[in-house]
């Protein structure tokens, strides 16, 4: 029998360190989600009662929403922070604290006593905790996505970067089903600890994730990388690849505009002012959430193999021009047809730009500058295209008294994100030590190098 090569032995380990490292990658991303969707169906049903008890149900209700708002403000902080030390000191210790900051939040307010028992203290240590939560979700996108992303090979770093971004739709759809559970128990008991079942067993779940994370080795691009390490990453980034921060921020607009327009905004704007049954859409979403899932592996495979423009660019024209149309079939109030546009926009059009986003914006930089790099773009375009994207669309429809200047802002960002990743070039072949240093291959190089390695 003969025996393994040095070769062998080599290639089964790197396949293993892969493996793992795609499962740490999932389950960073899965308690980010879970504990973010988790906070915000609390905020609405729950904690109004809990910790604003002492105004009007409507003040209550602001005051909690404003909470959850807060979160967002430190969301760049921990981009920045935890891209400093990332690439500097490396990814694996940025891993372990992330993780750790978003599970200890979360866990942490299933232990707050309510207002009626510690009066205002409450209010203090939830946005404290929610602030926490903050810092470590803004380091975990650049953080996840490498730990994936740097051990792939060049041709699957577009797969291995989706099983990363599946953790944002099985966070949705555990959430929602644990909530879901508990919500079934007398409203006395509901109220009093019942709620806090789903935020307490965030800690499980976080002991999982670190135990992964902890026996993960660096990555193997930051350990064989001879960059020059930078004082600060941040500045240099900014001075450069400022075009490459660009690129990556206008590209991921349609994204995060698309969802706040098909989610946030139309499900207020159906209610109040076309009459609809906001449960419809709800239930719409947690099956596209589903049918995501399932599709953004063979979304990251495909850009493995024809590129990642093609298939980001089929992404911003499904949500371009269902946009469109998507009002108008709410309108028909028939809720299969309502559900079909939902998984359109949302799991199709949204997922094929959302799997590979990871694996697109890390070819857009060099190795000592990408945490910092995947951070800064993703918080960047979720404060510019996210965070005042419900506020803008619903100022435009009462201003002109219907949902089409809101639509029209949506193409906007289309047309703006199709610019920026035809600037960008074809990246999916380029090797990541050289990522950021020179020009992206063009398309017809990259047909010819797949069919080399095919």
């Amino acid at each position: 029998m003969t025996a393994p090569t040095r070769g062998t032995v080599a290639a089964r380990d790197e396949g293993k360190t892969a493996r793992r490292a795609t499962t740490a990658a999932f389950a960073g991303a899965f308690i980010e989600w879970y504990d973010f969707y988790l906070y915000g169906t609390a905020s609405a049903l729950i904690f109004p009662a809990v910790f604003f008890p002492e105004t009007t149900p409507e003040l209550a209700l602001i005051q909690s929403f404003a909470a959850f708002a807060v979160g967002f403000l430190t969301r760049p902080i921990g981009a920045i922070l935890f891209g400093h030390f990332g690439d500097k000191v490396g990814r694996k210790p940025m891993l372990l604290l992330t993780v750790l900051l978003i599970g200890i939040g979360t866990f942490g307010i299933g232990l707050i006593p309510s207002a009626e028992q510690i009066g205002v203290t409450a209010a203090i240590l939830l946005i404290f905790l929610r602030l926490v939560q903050g810092v470590g979700i803004g380091g975990e996108f650049g953080g996840g996505s490498l730990a994936a992303l740097e051990n792939a090979p060049i041709g699957k770093r577009g797969l291995m970067g989706s099983f990363h971004q599946m953790g944002t739709p099985a966070g949705l759809l555990v959430s929602t089903g644990v909530f879901s559970l508990v919500q079934l128990l007398p409203t006395e008991a509901l109220f009093d600890w019942g709620w806090r079942i789903p935020f307490l067993l965030s800690g499980v779940l976080t002991l999982f994730a670190f135990y992964i994370r902890r026996h993960l080795p660096e990555t193997k691009s930051f350990t064989d990388d001879s960059e020059a390490t930078r004082k600060i990453p941040f500045f240099a980034l900014i001075r450069e690849n400022w075009r490459g921060l660009l690129i990556g921020i206008g590209a991921r607009m349609t994204d995060a505009v698309t969802y706040n327009i098909i989610n946030v905004f139309a499900i207020s704007y159906a209610t109040n002012y076309m009459g609809l049954d906001s449960s419809h859409m709800l239930t719409g979403f947690i099956i596209s959430a589903a049918v995501q899932m399932c599709i953004l592996p063979f979304i990251g495979a495909l850009s493995d193999r024809i590129g990642r423009r093609p298939v980001y660019i089929a992404g911003i024209i499904i949500c371009g021009i269902g946009g469109l149309f998507y009002f108008p079939v709410l309108q028909i109030d028939n809720v299969v047809l309502t559900w079909l546009m939902i998984i359109l926009l949302h799991a199709i059009g949204t997922g094929s730009m959302f799997a590979i986003q990871g694996a697109f914006f890390a070819e857009l930089f060099g190795t000592r500058m990408r945490y910092t790099g995947l951070g800064v773009v993703y918080q960047g375009s979720a404060l510019l295209g996210g965070a005042p994207t419900p506020a803008i669309a619903l100022g435009l429809s009462l201003a002109f008294g219907t949902y089409w200047p809101a639509v029209i802002y949506l193409v906007v960002m289309c047309v703006v994100s199709v610019v920026c990743v035809v600037l960008a070039g074809e990246t999916s072949r380029i090797d990541l030590k050289d990522a950021g240093r020179r020009r992206a291959v063009s398309a017809p190089e990259t047909a010819s190098a797949l069919k080399e390695n095919a």
